[in-house]
C-alpha cells in the first residue's frame, strides 16, 4: 500500500501520547515496526543538500527502468515505487533522476540496525530500510513502548540526519499497518508531515483496521481482491465481517483462514532476530532485446558469478539453480534444475544455469535475465567425486531440466547430465574460489574473475544491488548504438 494512501488515524483510533497508553493486550507484548521516509531518496538528499525540497527519484534513468523510491515532492505528482520511470518523468517532468548507490544504502542501512539494536536484542529485518522490534522485555528499563518509538526516532534523526516512522501494537500486522499510518503524505496540495509515531492498543484495533481497504493485508493481491469484491468487500471491517467458512469456500482452507484472522487482527507471529535467507539471485533487465547467444551467456556468467559470490558470503550452497527469461512481450519464463549436493562456486553454478538457458528458444528476443539460487543449506566441505571436468568444458547431456519452476532431480553425486556434471565442477572448483575470493576481498570484485566476464573494457562482474530497477540512460544510448544482441565491446 502507497504511503499517500493510507488515511488519517484520528486519535480516537489509537494514536496516543506517550502516557495514559493502555496494555496492548496478547499478554503484554509491544511490538514496533520502525519504517524509513523514502529511504534511498532521503540518503541522496541527506549526501546532497543541494536537493533539499526537490522531486528526486532514484531508480533505473532508462526508459525500461523502474522507480526505486523518491521524496515526497515527487509524490505530490503521482510518483511512486515500482513505477515505470518512463512514466514517472512524464508525471513529473522537472525531478531529478539518479541511477541510485546500493553500497551506500547498505552503509546507512548498517548503521540504523545498530541503533535498533541498542533498544532491544528482539529486531528482525525486514529489508535495508525496515525492521520488526519486539519491546517487550525493554519496556521496564526504557519505559513505555510509545516513549521507545519516540526515542527511536529521535535517535535515528540525530545519528543518522534521516526521519522514519514508527507503528506501535501487540502483533506485526497492526504495528507495519500503524508505521504507515504514521508517514507523511503527499498529493497536489502538498506535503503534510505524519504523526511519526501511531499507537494501536488492542481496544483499537477494530476501529483502526477495520477503515482500510483489504489490499492493506498481506496475503491480498490483485487476484484475491477481486474476489473479495465479488463478495462486496472492500474494507478490512467488511472482510472481518464474513464467516470463516465462505472464506474457507471461496479461498481455500489455509488462505481463507488466515485472511480472517489477520482481519480481526490476529497475528502470533514472533519477531525473529535472524534468519538464513531462503534464496539469493540476480536479474537485469537489458536496454534492447537480445537474441544473440554469445551476448546471453555473458550476461548469464555475470549473474551465476555474483550470485555464487553472494551465497558464499553467507556460507551457504545451494542444490536448486534457476533461470529466469522475460520476452519482449513480457511473457517470462523459469527453467530449474536441483542437484544432490549444494554448491557456491561459480563454475558448476554457471554450467547448469547455462544448460538451463539453452532448452529455452530466446529467439524472440530476452527483455531480462536473471538467476538464483535456493534450496539453501551448508556446504558439504572434503567431497571427492569421480572426476573434474576441464575448466573450459561445458555441461554434458542427459535428460533435460523440467521447464516453469519444475525442479528436475540431481540424482546420486558424480551421476551424468547437468547435474551430475555440475557437482564434479563443485569439488573440482573448491580451493580455486577460495583463492579467487581471498583475491577480489584485497583488491576489489573486478580484480579477477572467469573468461568469460573479460571484455575489452576489464573484468566485468556484477555487484550486488547494480542495475536493479533497470538499465540506465547510458545503458539505452549504447543499445541504441549497437546492433540488436550485439553486447558491448
Amino acid at each position: 500500500m502507497d504511503d499517500a494512501s493510507v488515511p488519517p488515524v484520528a486519535p480516537s483510533m489509537g494514536v496516543r501520547g506517550v502516557g495514559g497508553v493502555p496494555d496492548p493486550g496478547g499478554g503484554g507484548r509491544w511490538i514496533l515496526h520502525v519504517d524509513m521516509d523514502a529511504f534511498f531518496a532521503s540518503v541522496e538528499v541527506l549526501d546532497h543538500p543541494e536537493l533539499a525540497g526537490k522531486a528526486v527519484i532514484v531508480g533505473g534513468t532508462g526508459a525500461r527502468g523502474v522507480v526505486a523510491a523518491c521524496t515526497y515532492e515527487a509524490r505530490r505528482f503521482g510518483v511512486h515505487s515500482a513505477m515505470p520511470s518512463a512514466l514517472a518523468r512524464r508525471l513529473c517532468p522537472q525531478a531529478i533522476f539518479l541511477e541510485g548507490r546500493f553500497r551506500r544504502y547498505v552503509e546507512v542501512s548498517s548503521q540504523l540496525h545498530a541503533i535498533l539494536e541498542r533498544f532491544t536484542p528482539l529486531v528482525e529485518g525486514i529489508s535495508l530500510d525496515e525492521a520488526f522490534l519486539d519491546v517487550t522485555g525493554s519496556v521496564g528499563l526504557l519505559g513505555p513502548a510509545p516513549t521507545v518509538a519516540i526515542r527511536i526516532r529521535r535517535q535515528v534523526s540525530e545519528s543518522l540526519g534521516l526521519d522514519c516512522s514508527v507503528g506501535v501494537g501487540r502483533t506485526k500486522l497492526v504495528a507495519k499497518l500503524a508505521s504507515k499510518a504514521a508517514k507523511p503524505s503527499a498529493d497536489r496540495t502538498g506535503v503534510r508531515p505524519g504523526p511519526g509515531v501511531v499507537v494501536v492498543p488492542s481496544d483499537r484495533e477494530a476501529a483502526f483496521l477495520g477503515p482500510l481497504p483489504v489490499r492493506a493485508l498481506w496475503g491480498v493481491g490483485p487476484a484475491t481482491a477481486k474476489r473479495l469484491d465479488d463478495l462486496g468487500v472492500a474494507t478490512v471491517g467488511e472482510l472481518a465481517a464474513l464467516p470463516r467458512e465462505l472464506l474457507v469456500r471461496r479461498l481455500g482452507r489455509a488462505h481463507g483462514s488466515r485472511l480472517a484472522e489477520l482481519a480481526r487482527g490476529e497475528d502470533d507471529r514472533p519477531v525473529v532476530p535472524a534468519h538464513d535467507p531462503k534464496s539469493v539471485g540476480h536479474e537485469e533487465t537489458f536496454p534492447v532485446d537480445l537474441v544473440d547467444g554469445a551476448a546471453l551467456r555473458r550476461h548469464l556468467a555475470r549473474l551465476a558469478d555474483a550470485s555464487a559470490s553472494q551465497l558464499r558470503r553467507v556460507r551457504l550452497g545451494a542444490r536448486t539453480v534457476t533461470v529466469k527469461v522475460r520476452f519482449s512481450d513480457f511473457s517470462t519464463i523459469t527453467r530449474s534444475q536441483t542437484v544432490a549436493l549444494p554448491l557456491d562456486s561459480f563454475r558448476p553454478v554457471d554450467a547448469l544455469a547455462a544448460a538451463l538457458l539453452a532448452s529455452v528458444d530466446c529467439s524472440r528476443g530476452v527483455r531480462l535475465l536473471g538467476v538464483s539460487l535456493s534450496g539453501l543449506g551448508p556446504v558439504l566441505s572434503g567431497t571427492q567425486l569421480a572426476f573434474p571436468l576441464d575448466a573450459d568444458a561445458g555441461v554434458g547431456g542427459g535428460a533435460p531440466p523440467r521447464d516453469d519452476g519444475v525442479s528436475g532431480d540431481g540424482g546420486p553425486p558424480g551421476g551424468s547430465g547437468p547435474a551430475g556434471d555440475s557437482e564434479r565442477l563443485q569439488a573440482a572448483w573448491a580451493e580455486v574460489t577460495a583463492t579467487i575470493d581471498g583475491i577480489r576481498e584485497r583488491y576489489g570484485r573486478d580484480a579477477v574473475g572467469n573468461l568469460s566476464l573479460l571484455t575489452p573494457e576489464g573484468l566485468q562482474g556484477k555487484a550486488r544491488g547494480e542495475a536493479q530497477w533497470g538499465p540506465s540512460r547510458d545503458d539505452d544510448r549504447a543499445g541504441r548504438e549497437r546492433p540488436r544482441g550485439v553486447p558491448r565491446g
